[in-house]
């Protein structure tokens, strides 16, 4: 696996794991929470490039890049769309293929009966959209090899969340007039306790927070 250095929330940096070969991430304990919507669009862009690569097929028994230990089979659900991952026993971290993320970021759901159907009327046999192995239509809804079900694009959605991604991940524009404002708050904070007070450093930072707080309320 490489390491790969990402952008995080509040201008920290978070180091994630990347297989191309199985094409899979491996998060730290609550990595993928701490990352920049900014982040997890570098991550589809990363996802939409080895696309059209071949993948290999998982080994039977994943383990933890930190204890070694035996990661286990995990399912989970966001919004209405099942997802899963490997996770490490001791809470290190979790494996999850590019496949599955996309599913936890709801940009891919299961087939309904109906399209399931249609597709049956058209195609005798797909190759999984998470491990690549043979499906048989005529026996099969799901892969036989890694248990995901068939599923599709939900494109309409994938817009959506790119869309809301884009926009958070866009500076915010910073008021010029705040570096004068905080300065006339220190200013009044001082005012209110003498230079002489031997307990005025002990005090005077958290009387600018809250009179800092309370000129954004008021700001706002």
């Amino acid at each position: 696996m490489e390491s790969l250095s990402l952008e995080g929330h509040s201008g920290a940096v978070v180091e994630i794991d990347l297989c191309r070969a199985c094409q899979g991430f491996w998060f730290d304990a609550q990595e993928s929470l701490k990352l920049s919507p900014g982040s997890t669009l570098q991550l589809f862009g990363m996802i939409g490039d080895q696309s059209s690569r071949a993948r290999e097929k998982l080994a039977l028994v994943l383990r933890c890049t930190r204890c070694r230990a035996q990661l286990q089979l995990t399912n989970d659900l966001q919004r209405n769309t099942a997802f899963r991952y490997w996770k490490c026993p001791s809470n290190h971290g979790r494996f999850i293929t590019f496949f599955e993320f996309l599913r936890e970021k709801d940009f891919i759901r299961p087939l309904s009966l109906q399209q399931l159907e249609e597709l049956r009327r058209n195609v005798q046999s797909v190759n999984c959209s998470n491990c690549g192995a043979a499906v048989d239509l005529s026996h099969q809804s799901s892969c036989a090899h890694c248990g995901t079900p068939l599923s599709m694009l939900d494109l309409k959605q994938a817009e959506t969340v790119v869309n809301q991604l884009k926009r958070a991940a866009e500076p915010r524009p910073i008021d010029p007039a705040l570096p004068l404002e905080l300065a006339r708050a220190r200013r009044e904070v001082e005012a209110l306790f003498p230079a002489e007070s031997h307990w005025k450093s002990e005090t005077s930072s958290f009387s600018l927070v809250e009179a800092l707080m309370n000129w954004l309320k008021n700001s706002g």
